[in-house]
């Protein structure tokens, strides 16, 4: 049976590393605003779908849905004794490259089931305007396979915070929309795993569209 919550030292870390670095950071620095977070079920197995423009993305939208989200982050990281000890605390999982489709599908139906949500970039990739152009399917395979809803999440002028070549981010506005579940898919055939993935590329452009 799945558990209805993370991990509680997760979730203490999740907390003082939401408190003491990156809400601040969203809210002053980014001058963030963040609508919808109404809309987030505490409890029990998610995957969270959003856009991606950025590698601030993943602190941002788990801060604003107030709740541990898990993400694959590269394998070398996990290399680092106490720091990997740490990041895997707070939710992320080793993903080898050349195998992140099958490691990544994996490591999130474990976390699902035991009550974290788990975050799925919908397109894969980074976008440099932060758009959706080619959804994949990954997120509503793994909902179909643990039954969780998916939450789409819009990540709105993050795409901005870095320049090229520039090591520094800059003080840019960032708007996080939240909008409504979506069932999760009632079975693995790929119509019906097409369906809800346009369904939630569809909400995501349309929170992305409402701009500042």
């Amino acid at each position: 049976m799945a558990r209805s919550r993370e991990p509680f030292v997760s979730l203490l870390l999740y907390y003082a590393f939401k408190w003491s670095v990156v809400n601040p950071m969203l809210r002053v620095y980014f001058r963030g605003r963040v609508y919808g977070a109404e809309n987030v079920p505490q409890e029990g197995p998610l995957v969270v779908v959003s856009n991606h423009a950025s590698d601030f993305d993943p602190p941002i939208l788990s801060c604003c849905v107030r709740r541990p989200v898990a993400y694959m982050a590269k394998e070398e990281l996990f290399q680092i004794p106490v720091f990997s000890r740490a990041i895997e605390l707070y939710g992320a999982y080793p993903v080898k490259r050349g195998s992140a489709d099958r490691s990544a599908i994996r490591a999130a139906v474990k976390y699902l089931e035991e009550g974290w949500a788990a975050g799925v970039f919908l397109q894969g990739t980074r976008t440099p305007d932060g758009k959706i152009t080619e959804p994949k399917l990954g997120a509503a395979l793994i909902a179909a396979k643990t039954n969780a809803p998916l939450l789409p999440v819009s990540l709105w002028g993050t795409h901005k915070i870095m320049q090229e070549g520039s090591t520094i981010p800059r003080s840019v506005p960032v708007t996080v929309r939240i909008g409504q579940v979506i069932p999760p898919p009632s079975s693995t055939d790929k119509a019906e795993l097409l369906a809800v993935t346009q369904k939630c590329a569809d909400a995501i452009a349309s929170l992305h569209d409402l701009g500042r």
